[in-house]
Protein backbone atom coordinates (compact mmCIF):
# COMPACT_ATOMS: atom_id res chain seq x y z
CA UNK A 1 0.00 0.00 0.00
CA UNK A 2 1.38 3.39 -0.63
CA UNK A 3 -0.52 6.88 0.10
CA UNK A 4 -0.11 9.90 -2.00
CA UNK A 5 -1.87 13.00 -0.98
CA UNK A 6 -2.83 16.59 -2.43
CA UNK A 7 -4.26 19.47 -0.60
CA UNK A 8 -8.05 19.43 -0.96
CA UNK A 9 -7.96 22.56 -2.83
CA UNK A 10 -6.22 21.60 -5.34
CA UNK A 11 -9.06 18.48 -6.07
CA UNK A 12 -11.32 20.96 -7.00
CA UNK A 13 -14.26 19.30 -5.25
CA UNK A 14 -14.52 21.19 -1.86
CA UNK A 15 -16.44 24.68 -1.71
CA UNK A 16 -14.61 28.03 -1.33
CA UNK A 17 -15.87 27.89 2.24
CA UNK A 18 -14.50 24.54 3.32
CA UNK A 19 -10.90 25.43 1.78
CA UNK A 20 -10.92 28.58 3.79
CA UNK A 21 -11.74 27.06 7.08
CA UNK A 22 -9.11 24.94 6.52
CA UNK A 23 -6.62 27.51 5.46
CA UNK A 24 -7.64 29.28 8.84
CA UNK A 25 -9.05 32.77 7.01
CA UNK A 26 -9.47 35.23 9.29
CA UNK A 27 -12.94 36.56 7.95
CA UNK A 28 -14.15 32.79 9.65
CA UNK A 29 -12.57 32.69 12.83
CA UNK A 30 -15.96 34.62 14.79
CA UNK A 31 -17.84 31.43 12.93
CA UNK A 32 -15.57 28.86 15.56
CA UNK A 33 -14.19 28.59 18.98
CA UNK A 34 -10.75 26.45 18.03
CA UNK A 35 -9.33 25.25 14.55
CA UNK A 36 -8.60 21.44 14.54
CA UNK A 37 -5.39 21.46 15.54
CA UNK A 38 -3.83 18.40 17.92
CA UNK A 39 -2.25 21.44 20.22
CA UNK A 40 -5.84 22.73 20.27
CA UNK A 41 -7.26 19.79 22.25
CA UNK A 42 -6.51 20.51 25.46
CA UNK A 43 -8.02 23.59 25.80
CA UNK A 44 -11.12 22.01 24.05
CA UNK A 45 -10.85 19.29 27.25
CA UNK A 46 -10.56 22.25 29.92
CA UNK A 47 -13.93 23.85 28.22
CA UNK A 48 -15.26 20.30 28.61
CA UNK A 49 -14.18 19.53 31.73
CA UNK A 50 -17.56 20.66 33.53
CA UNK A 51 -19.62 18.09 31.95
CA UNK A 52 -22.54 16.44 34.21
CA UNK A 53 -21.66 13.47 35.87
CA UNK A 54 -25.20 13.01 35.90
CA UNK A 55 -25.62 12.85 31.80
CA UNK A 56 -22.42 10.67 31.50
CA UNK A 57 -24.62 8.14 33.66
CA UNK A 58 -27.93 8.37 31.62
CA UNK A 59 -25.35 7.53 28.73
CA UNK A 60 -23.83 4.38 29.94
CA UNK A 61 -27.51 3.39 31.17
CA UNK A 62 -28.40 4.23 27.56
CA UNK A 63 -25.69 2.68 25.96
CA UNK A 64 -26.02 -0.26 27.90
CA UNK A 65 -29.69 -1.10 27.02
CA UNK A 66 -29.16 -0.45 23.32
CA UNK A 67 -26.48 -3.09 23.20
CA UNK A 68 -27.82 -5.32 24.88
CA UNK A 69 -28.39 -7.76 21.63
CA UNK A 70 -25.61 -7.38 20.37
CA UNK A 71 -22.35 -9.13 19.95
CA UNK A 72 -20.07 -7.07 21.74
CA UNK A 73 -16.34 -6.94 21.10
CA UNK A 74 -13.99 -6.17 24.17
CA UNK A 75 -12.92 -2.75 22.97
CA UNK A 76 -16.51 -1.25 22.54
CA UNK A 77 -17.09 -2.65 25.91
CA UNK A 78 -14.19 -0.69 27.81
CA UNK A 79 -15.05 2.17 25.64
CA UNK A 80 -18.77 2.47 26.85
CA UNK A 81 -17.58 1.83 30.25
CA UNK A 82 -15.17 4.45 30.62
CA UNK A 83 -17.73 6.83 29.96
CA UNK A 84 -18.30 6.74 33.12
CA UNK A 85 -15.23 8.48 34.20
CA UNK A 86 -14.39 12.44 34.13
CA UNK A 87 -11.35 11.78 32.49
CA UNK A 88 -13.21 10.48 29.14
CA UNK A 89 -14.01 12.28 26.02
CA UNK A 90 -15.48 11.36 23.01
CA UNK A 91 -14.68 12.57 19.23
CA UNK A 92 -18.24 11.68 17.02
CA UNK A 93 -19.30 11.75 13.83
CA UNK A 94 -23.31 11.21 12.56
CA UNK A 95 -24.42 9.59 9.14
CA UNK A 96 -27.49 8.49 7.84
CA UNK A 97 -28.71 5.17 8.17
CA UNK A 98 -28.10 4.14 4.36
CA UNK A 99 -29.23 0.89 2.85
CA UNK A 100 -25.83 -1.52 2.98
CA UNK A 101 -23.70 2.20 4.41
CA UNK A 102 -24.84 3.73 1.09
CA UNK A 103 -21.40 6.09 -0.10
CA UNK A 104 -17.95 4.70 0.34
CA UNK A 105 -17.66 8.18 2.68
CA UNK A 106 -19.33 6.47 5.88
CA UNK A 107 -15.92 4.21 6.02
CA UNK A 108 -13.95 7.17 5.88
CA UNK A 109 -16.09 8.92 8.15
CA UNK A 110 -15.94 6.60 11.12
CA UNK A 111 -11.98 6.01 10.43
CA UNK A 112 -11.42 9.59 10.33
CA UNK A 113 -13.11 9.54 13.88
CA UNK A 114 -11.32 6.04 15.47
CA UNK A 115 -7.91 7.23 14.51
CA UNK A 116 -8.32 10.70 16.08
CA UNK A 117 -9.22 9.25 19.38
CA UNK A 118 -5.90 7.45 18.68
CA UNK A 119 -3.70 10.75 18.28
CA UNK A 120 -5.22 12.11 21.01
CA UNK A 121 -4.41 9.43 23.38
CA UNK A 122 -0.85 9.64 22.41
CA UNK A 123 -1.18 13.80 22.89
CA UNK A 124 -2.77 13.69 25.97
CA UNK A 125 -1.73 10.06 27.92
CA UNK A 126 -3.72 11.17 31.15
CA UNK A 127 -7.62 11.17 29.42
CA UNK A 128 -9.52 8.26 27.59
CA UNK A 129 -11.07 9.43 24.01
CA UNK A 130 -13.94 7.49 22.62
CA UNK A 131 -15.16 7.38 18.90
CA UNK A 132 -19.11 7.79 18.67
CA UNK A 133 -21.02 6.93 15.43
CA UNK A 134 -24.31 9.10 15.47
CA UNK A 135 -27.20 7.22 13.92
CA UNK A 136 -29.62 9.36 12.23
CA UNK A 137 -32.25 7.39 13.11
CA UNK A 138 -34.49 10.41 13.36
CA UNK A 139 -34.05 11.34 9.68
CA UNK A 140 -37.21 11.23 7.96
CA UNK A 141 -35.80 11.26 4.19
CA UNK A 142 -36.19 7.76 3.42
CA UNK A 143 -35.44 8.58 -0.34
CA UNK A 144 -31.90 9.93 0.49
CA UNK A 145 -31.16 6.27 2.06
CA UNK A 146 -33.19 3.76 0.38
CA UNK A 147 -30.60 2.16 -2.06
CA UNK A 148 -27.18 1.91 -2.51
CA UNK A 149 -24.75 1.91 -6.16
CA UNK A 150 -22.91 -1.30 -7.09
CA UNK A 151 -21.15 -1.79 -10.42
CA UNK A 152 -22.90 0.95 -12.19
CA UNK A 153 -26.05 -0.43 -10.91
CA UNK A 154 -29.00 1.50 -8.21
CA UNK A 155 -29.84 -1.42 -5.52
CA UNK A 156 -32.96 0.43 -4.60
CA UNK A 157 -35.37 -0.76 -1.42
CA UNK A 158 -39.09 0.51 -2.96
CA UNK A 159 -41.13 0.84 0.19
CA UNK A 160 -43.68 3.30 1.22
CA UNK A 161 -42.35 5.08 4.53
CA UNK A 162 -43.00 7.93 6.04
CA UNK A 163 -41.80 9.22 9.34
CA UNK A 164 -38.30 9.00 11.38
CA UNK A 165 -36.25 6.06 9.24
CA UNK A 166 -34.60 4.46 12.48
CA UNK A 167 -38.02 2.46 13.51
CA UNK A 168 -39.03 1.24 9.23
CA UNK A 169 -39.34 -2.48 9.51
CA UNK A 170 -37.11 -4.49 6.82
CA UNK A 171 -39.22 -6.21 5.18
CA UNK A 172 -39.28 -5.98 1.32
CA UNK A 173 -35.24 -6.39 1.47
CA UNK A 174 -34.84 -9.98 0.23
CA UNK A 175 -35.54 -8.88 -3.19
CA UNK A 176 -32.09 -6.89 -3.10
CA UNK A 177 -30.29 -9.21 -1.19
CA UNK A 178 -30.68 -11.74 -4.42
CA UNK A 179 -30.33 -9.03 -6.72
CA UNK A 180 -26.72 -7.85 -5.26
CA UNK A 181 -25.50 -11.54 -4.95
CA UNK A 182 -25.98 -12.01 -8.15
CA UNK A 183 -23.99 -9.18 -9.14
CA UNK A 184 -21.13 -10.40 -7.21
CA UNK A 185 -20.57 -14.46 -7.66
CA UNK A 186 -19.27 -16.68 -5.29
CA UNK A 187 -15.76 -15.65 -3.60
CA UNK A 188 -14.88 -15.92 -0.47
CA UNK A 189 -15.32 -12.18 0.11
CA UNK A 190 -18.62 -12.09 -1.75
CA UNK A 191 -20.15 -14.79 0.63
CA UNK A 192 -18.99 -12.82 3.70
CA UNK A 193 -20.87 -9.46 2.21
CA UNK A 194 -23.93 -11.57 1.76
CA UNK A 195 -24.14 -12.54 5.22
CA UNK A 196 -23.30 -9.74 6.54
CA UNK A 197 -26.74 -7.70 4.19
CA UNK A 198 -28.51 -10.87 5.23
CA UNK A 199 -27.74 -10.71 8.92
CA UNK A 200 -28.22 -7.06 9.04
CA UNK A 201 -31.54 -6.74 6.93
CA UNK A 202 -33.55 -9.98 7.08
CA UNK A 203 -32.74 -10.64 10.73
CA UNK A 204 -33.40 -7.36 12.47
CA UNK A 205 -36.50 -5.75 12.71
CA UNK A 206 -35.98 -2.11 11.88
CA UNK A 207 -33.73 -0.20 10.21
CA UNK A 208 -31.84 1.17 13.64
CA UNK A 209 -30.72 -2.38 14.34
CA UNK A 210 -30.04 -3.42 10.90
CA UNK A 211 -27.27 -0.28 10.81
CA UNK A 212 -26.07 -0.93 13.72
CA UNK A 213 -25.47 -4.34 13.67
CA UNK A 214 -23.60 -3.86 10.16
CA UNK A 215 -21.59 -0.72 11.53
CA UNK A 216 -20.30 -3.20 14.84
CA UNK A 217 -19.16 -5.88 12.65
CA UNK A 218 -17.19 -3.34 10.38
CA UNK A 219 -15.67 -1.70 12.82
CA UNK A 220 -16.61 -3.03 16.84
CA UNK A 221 -12.81 -4.54 17.08
CA UNK A 222 -11.77 -0.83 16.78
CA UNK A 223 -14.09 0.17 19.93
CA UNK A 224 -16.97 2.20 18.07
CA UNK A 225 -19.19 2.87 19.98
CA UNK A 226 -22.63 3.20 18.03
CA UNK A 227 -25.56 5.58 19.91
CA UNK A 228 -29.34 5.76 18.71
CA UNK A 229 -29.99 9.36 20.18
CA UNK A 230 -33.81 8.46 19.80
CA UNK A 231 -34.31 8.01 23.50
CA UNK A 232 -36.38 8.95 26.04
CA UNK A 233 -33.85 9.12 28.90
CA UNK A 234 -31.33 11.22 26.59
CA UNK A 235 -33.55 13.91 25.04
CA UNK A 236 -34.92 14.32 28.92
CA UNK A 237 -31.53 15.89 29.27
CA UNK A 238 -32.70 18.53 26.54
CA UNK A 239 -35.89 19.46 27.73
CA UNK A 240 -34.54 22.92 29.09
CA UNK A 241 -32.91 23.57 25.74
CA UNK A 242 -36.51 22.69 23.93
CA UNK A 243 -38.31 24.84 26.19
CA UNK A 244 -36.14 27.83 25.07
CA UNK A 245 -36.83 27.09 21.42
CA UNK A 246 -40.70 26.65 22.01
CA UNK A 247 -40.96 29.99 23.73
CA UNK A 248 -38.46 32.14 23.28
CA UNK A 249 -37.19 30.94 19.80
CA UNK A 250 -33.89 31.06 21.36
CA UNK A 251 -32.32 29.09 18.77
CA UNK A 252 -33.81 31.13 15.40
CA UNK A 253 -32.77 34.30 16.87
CA UNK A 254 -29.09 33.38 17.29
CA UNK A 255 -28.64 31.45 14.17
CA UNK A 256 -30.19 33.91 12.27
CA UNK A 257 -27.73 36.78 13.70
CA UNK A 258 -24.78 34.77 12.59
CA UNK A 259 -26.47 34.16 8.65
CA UNK A 260 -26.27 37.94 8.43
CA UNK A 261 -22.52 38.26 9.30
CA UNK A 262 -21.58 35.41 7.63
CA UNK A 263 -23.69 37.33 4.02
CA UNK A 264 -21.91 40.83 4.94
CA UNK A 265 -18.25 38.99 4.38
CA UNK A 266 -17.12 39.34 1.03
CA UNK A 267 -16.19 36.11 0.09
CA UNK A 268 -20.34 35.33 -0.50
CA UNK A 269 -20.09 32.17 1.08
CA UNK A 270 -23.63 31.19 0.83
CA UNK A 271 -25.64 30.10 3.42
CA UNK A 272 -26.19 25.93 4.37
CA UNK A 273 -29.60 25.96 6.17
CA UNK A 274 -32.00 28.40 7.34
CA UNK A 275 -33.12 28.22 10.82
CA UNK A 276 -37.21 28.01 11.59
CA UNK A 277 -38.87 29.88 14.86
CA UNK A 278 -38.83 26.75 16.29
CA UNK A 279 -36.59 24.31 15.14
CA UNK A 280 -38.50 20.88 16.49
CA UNK A 281 -40.52 18.22 15.12
CA UNK A 282 -43.23 16.31 16.48
CA UNK A 283 -42.35 12.33 16.36
CA UNK A 284 -45.26 9.83 16.97
CA UNK A 285 -46.27 6.81 15.16
CA UNK A 286 -44.60 7.38 12.20
CA UNK A 287 -44.97 11.07 12.30
CA UNK A 288 -42.41 13.62 12.27
CA UNK A 289 -43.41 17.25 11.29
CA UNK A 290 -42.40 20.45 12.25
CA UNK A 291 -43.83 21.91 15.09
CA UNK A 292 -45.15 25.80 13.92
CA UNK A 293 -46.18 28.11 16.85
CA UNK A 294 -49.07 31.19 15.99
CA UNK A 295 -50.97 32.79 18.13
CA UNK A 296 -50.06 31.29 21.30
CA UNK A 297 -50.57 27.94 20.11
CA UNK A 298 -48.67 25.30 18.57
CA UNK A 299 -49.61 23.61 15.76
CA UNK A 300 -47.94 19.83 14.18
CA UNK A 301 -47.79 20.87 10.73
CA UNK A 302 -49.96 18.85 8.21
CA UNK A 303 -51.67 16.99 11.12
CA UNK A 304 -54.63 17.52 13.43
CA UNK A 305 -52.40 17.87 16.44
CA UNK A 306 -52.29 20.95 18.07
CA UNK A 307 -51.31 22.68 22.04
CA UNK A 308 -51.72 25.10 23.57
CA UNK A 309 -48.87 26.80 25.69
CA UNK A 310 -49.13 24.95 28.75
CA UNK A 311 -50.13 21.60 26.78
CA UNK A 312 -46.65 21.27 24.87
CA UNK A 313 -44.90 22.34 27.83
CA UNK A 314 -46.86 19.38 29.81
CA UNK A 315 -46.37 16.94 26.96
CA UNK A 316 -42.67 17.80 27.13
CA UNK A 317 -42.21 17.01 30.20
CA UNK A 318 -43.74 13.89 30.01
CA UNK A 319 -42.86 12.55 26.57
CA UNK A 320 -39.64 14.34 25.93
CA UNK A 321 -38.41 11.41 23.24
CA UNK A 322 -41.98 12.75 20.73
CA UNK A 323 -39.63 16.35 20.45
CA UNK A 324 -37.39 15.51 17.37
CA UNK A 325 -34.28 18.36 16.79
CA UNK A 326 -33.73 19.36 13.26
CA UNK A 327 -30.70 20.20 11.54
CA UNK A 328 -29.85 23.04 13.44
CA UNK A 329 -30.27 22.02 17.18
CA UNK A 330 -29.34 18.02 16.65
CA UNK A 331 -25.42 19.30 17.41
CA UNK A 332 -26.63 21.09 20.24
CA UNK A 333 -28.51 17.68 21.88
CA UNK A 334 -25.59 15.97 20.50
CA UNK A 335 -23.01 18.17 22.72
CA UNK A 336 -25.81 18.26 25.52
CA UNK A 337 -25.62 14.33 26.18
CA UNK A 338 -21.68 13.92 25.10
CA UNK A 339 -18.69 14.60 27.07
CA UNK A 340 -17.71 15.71 23.42
CA UNK A 341 -14.63 17.56 21.60
CA UNK A 342 -14.86 17.88 18.05
CA UNK A 343 -17.26 16.51 15.49
CA UNK A 344 -16.15 15.19 12.29
CA UNK A 345 -18.03 15.73 9.33
CA UNK A 346 -18.17 16.44 5.40
CA UNK A 347 -17.82 19.86 3.73
CA UNK A 348 -21.96 20.49 3.51
CA UNK A 349 -22.29 19.03 7.29
CA UNK A 350 -19.34 21.86 8.32
CA UNK A 351 -20.44 24.07 6.17
CA UNK A 352 -23.79 24.42 8.38
CA UNK A 353 -22.21 23.88 11.91
CA UNK A 354 -19.55 27.04 11.26
CA UNK A 355 -23.42 28.82 11.45
CA UNK A 356 -24.30 27.29 15.15
CA UNK A 357 -21.37 28.92 17.49
CA UNK A 358 -23.65 32.22 18.42
CA UNK A 359 -26.45 29.98 19.20
CA UNK A 360 -24.19 27.31 21.82
CA UNK A 361 -23.29 30.77 23.52
CA UNK A 362 -26.60 31.38 24.16
CA UNK A 363 -27.28 28.04 25.51
CA UNK A 364 -23.73 27.82 27.60
CA UNK A 365 -22.50 24.50 25.50
CA UNK A 366 -18.95 24.84 24.38
CA UNK A 367 -18.61 24.79 20.85
CA UNK A 368 -16.77 21.55 19.74
CA UNK A 369 -13.86 21.18 17.85
CA UNK A 370 -14.99 21.09 13.62
CA UNK A 371 -12.83 18.61 11.12
CA UNK A 372 -13.34 17.55 7.89
CA UNK A 373 -13.65 14.14 7.66
CA UNK A 374 -11.17 12.13 5.24
CA UNK A 375 -11.58 11.95 1.90
CA UNK A 376 -9.61 9.40 -0.18
CA UNK A 377 -9.74 7.75 -4.18
CA UNK A 378 -8.48 4.37 -3.62
CA UNK A 379 -6.19 3.07 -6.99
CA UNK A 380 -5.32 -0.53 -7.64
CA UNK A 381 -1.80 -0.66 -9.11
CA UNK A 382 -2.50 -1.49 -12.03
CA UNK A 383 -4.81 1.67 -12.79
CA UNK A 384 -1.64 3.32 -11.25
CA UNK A 385 0.95 1.88 -14.04
CA UNK A 386 -1.39 2.84 -17.11
CA UNK A 387 -1.37 6.80 -15.46
CA UNK A 388 2.50 6.83 -15.15
CA UNK A 389 3.07 5.43 -18.96
CA UNK A 390 0.72 8.22 -20.29
CA UNK A 391 2.47 10.36 -18.28
CA UNK A 392 -0.48 11.33 -16.15
CA UNK A 393 -0.05 12.94 -12.33
CA UNK A 394 -2.44 12.30 -9.64
CA UNK A 395 -3.07 16.19 -9.68
CA UNK A 396 -4.52 15.83 -13.52
CA UNK A 397 -7.09 13.28 -12.88
CA UNK A 398 -8.98 15.51 -10.82
CA UNK A 399 -9.42 18.02 -13.41
CA UNK A 400 -12.36 18.20 -15.01
CA UNK A 401 -12.69 15.97 -18.46
CA UNK A 402 -12.64 18.64 -20.84
CA UNK A 403 -9.61 20.36 -19.32
CA UNK A 404 -8.11 17.30 -18.27
CA UNK A 405 -7.84 16.59 -22.19
CA UNK A 406 -6.71 19.43 -23.40
CA UNK A 407 -4.06 20.06 -21.09
CA UNK A 408 -2.91 16.76 -21.76
CA UNK A 409 -3.19 17.13 -25.83
CA UNK A 410 -1.45 20.07 -25.62
CA UNK A 411 1.47 18.19 -23.10
CA UNK A 412 1.67 15.37 -26.45
CA UNK A 413 0.95 17.05 -29.41
CA UNK A 414 3.66 17.52 -31.77
CA UNK A 415 2.96 21.07 -32.40
CA UNK A 416 2.25 24.07 -29.91
CA UNK A 417 -1.58 24.53 -29.53
CA UNK A 418 -1.72 27.49 -27.27
CA UNK A 419 -2.00 30.53 -28.53
CA UNK A 420 -1.12 32.96 -25.37
CA UNK A 421 2.48 34.49 -26.99
CA UNK A 422 0.21 35.06 -29.98
CA UNK A 423 -2.36 36.58 -28.13
CA UNK A 424 -0.03 39.05 -26.44
CA UNK A 425 1.92 39.93 -29.14
CA UNK A 426 -1.37 41.30 -30.76
CA UNK A 427 -2.36 43.31 -28.05
CA UNK A 428 0.76 44.79 -27.65
CA UNK A 429 0.26 45.85 -31.37
CA UNK A 430 -3.05 47.22 -30.62
CA UNK A 431 -2.12 49.30 -27.55
CA UNK A 432 0.23 50.86 -30.53
CA UNK A 433 -2.83 51.60 -32.50
CA UNK A 434 -4.67 53.17 -29.62
CA UNK A 435 -2.62 55.28 -29.45
CA UNK A 436 -2.37 56.48 -32.78
CA UNK A 437 -5.74 56.70 -33.00
CA UNK A 438 -5.95 58.63 -29.83
CA UNK A 439 -3.43 61.22 -31.55
CA UNK A 440 -5.54 61.38 -34.77
CA UNK A 441 -9.11 61.09 -34.24
CA UNK A 442 -10.75 59.97 -31.06
CA UNK A 443 -13.63 58.52 -32.57
CA UNK A 444 -11.83 55.40 -34.14
CA UNK A 445 -10.35 54.45 -30.45
CA UNK A 446 -13.62 51.98 -30.69
CA UNK A 447 -13.41 50.74 -34.28
CA UNK A 448 -9.47 50.01 -32.99
CA UNK A 449 -11.29 48.19 -29.92
CA UNK A 450 -13.71 46.32 -31.92
CA UNK A 451 -11.21 45.19 -34.37
CA UNK A 452 -8.85 43.61 -31.24
CA UNK A 453 -12.10 42.13 -30.04
CA UNK A 454 -12.26 40.31 -33.18
CA UNK A 455 -8.96 39.20 -33.94
CA UNK A 456 -8.51 37.72 -30.55
CA UNK A 457 -11.84 36.64 -31.20
CA UNK A 458 -10.86 34.63 -34.50
CA UNK A 459 -7.19 33.39 -32.59
CA UNK A 460 -9.51 31.40 -29.98
CA UNK A 461 -11.64 29.94 -32.56
CA UNK A 462 -8.23 28.56 -34.39
CA UNK A 463 -6.93 27.55 -31.04
CA UNK A 464 -10.08 25.28 -30.47
CA UNK A 465 -10.14 24.20 -34.06
CA UNK A 466 -6.90 23.19 -33.91
CA UNK A 467 -7.35 21.57 -30.91
CA UNK A 468 -9.96 19.71 -31.79
CA UNK A 469 -8.15 17.97 -34.97
CA UNK A 470 -5.06 17.43 -32.98
CA UNK A 471 -8.17 15.46 -30.34
CA UNK A 472 -8.98 13.26 -33.54
CA UNK A 473 -5.06 12.58 -34.23
CA UNK A 474 -4.64 11.40 -31.27
CA UNK A 475 -7.97 9.84 -30.44
CA UNK A 476 -6.50 6.46 -29.10
CA UNK A 477 -5.14 8.17 -26.31
CA UNK A 478 -8.17 10.63 -25.85
CA UNK A 479 -9.84 7.02 -24.95
CA UNK A 480 -7.45 5.80 -22.88
CA UNK A 481 -7.21 8.79 -20.97
CA UNK A 482 -10.86 8.82 -20.25
CA UNK A 483 -11.51 5.60 -19.76
CA UNK A 484 -9.05 5.89 -16.61
CA UNK A 485 -10.78 9.20 -15.26
CA UNK A 486 -14.32 7.63 -15.81
CA UNK A 487 -12.78 4.50 -13.77
CA UNK A 488 -11.44 6.73 -10.74
CA UNK A 489 -14.30 9.44 -11.19
CA UNK A 490 -17.46 7.22 -11.48
CA UNK A 491 -20.49 10.04 -12.92
CA UNK A 492 -17.48 12.54 -13.00
CA UNK A 493 -17.50 13.12 -9.41
CA UNK A 494 -15.62 11.63 -6.86
CA UNK A 495 -15.52 7.98 -6.13
CA UNK A 496 -16.37 8.38 -2.15
CA UNK A 497 -19.75 9.77 -3.08
CA UNK A 498 -20.57 7.22 -5.86
CA UNK A 499 -19.23 3.83 -4.83
CA UNK A 500 -20.81 1.48 -1.96
CA UNK A 501 -17.68 0.14 0.08
CA UNK A 502 -18.78 -3.41 -0.65
CA UNK A 503 -17.08 -3.14 -4.71
CA UNK A 504 -13.59 -2.58 -2.49
CA UNK A 505 -13.95 -5.32 -0.18
CA UNK A 506 -14.59 -7.57 -2.89
CA UNK A 507 -11.18 -6.97 -4.63
CA UNK A 508 -9.62 -6.65 -1.04
CA UNK A 509 -11.48 -8.42 1.60
CA UNK A 510 -10.73 -8.32 5.37
CA UNK A 511 -7.36 -5.92 4.39
CA UNK A 512 -9.50 -3.12 3.36
CA UNK A 513 -10.22 -1.50 6.49
CA UNK A 514 -7.08 -1.82 8.26
CA UNK A 515 -5.32 -0.66 5.14
CA UNK A 516 -7.52 2.57 4.68
CA UNK A 517 -7.14 2.72 8.58
CA UNK A 518 -3.00 2.96 8.23
CA UNK A 519 -3.55 4.92 5.14
CA UNK A 520 -5.68 7.91 6.35
CA UNK A 521 -4.77 10.69 8.59
CA UNK A 522 -7.12 12.62 10.30
CA UNK A 523 -5.61 15.92 10.88
CA UNK A 524 -3.41 16.20 7.91
CA UNK A 525 -5.54 18.79 6.13
CA UNK A 526 -5.43 16.72 2.24
CA UNK A 527 -6.85 14.49 0.47
CA UNK A 528 -5.32 10.98 0.13
CA UNK A 529 -4.58 9.02 -2.79
CA UNK A 530 -4.17 5.56 -1.61
CA UNK A 531 -3.23 2.88 -3.91
CA UNK A 532 -3.37 -0.63 -3.23
CA UNK A 533 -1.61 -3.48 -3.84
Amino acid sequence: MEVECIPFKKTGYFSNLICDYLDAKESLSPFYERPPQIDQFAEQIRAKQNFPSSHREVLFSVLKNQYREIDISEDTKVNISLLREVSTYTVVTGHQLNLFTGPLYFLYKIISTINLTKELKLANPENNFVPIYWMATEDHDFDEINYFNFRGKKLQWNKNASGAVGPLATDGLESILEAFSNEMGNSINASKLKEWFRKAYLEHDNLTDAARFLANELFGEHGLVILDGNDAALKRLMVPFVKRDLLENASYNKVSETIEQLQLLPENYGIQVNPREINYFYLLDGVRERIVGQDGRFYVNDTKIEFSQEEILKELENYPERFSPNVITRPLYQEVILPNLCYIGGGGELAYWLQLKAMFMEMKVPFPILLLRNSALVITGKQMEKLKRMNISLADIFLNQSSFINKKIREISNIDIDFTPQKKYLQEHFKKLYGLAAQTDASFVGAVKAQEVKQLKGLDNLQGRLLKAQKRKLQDHVVRMTEIQNQLFPNKSLQERNLNFSELYLEYGERLIPHLMKALRPLSGEFSIVKMD
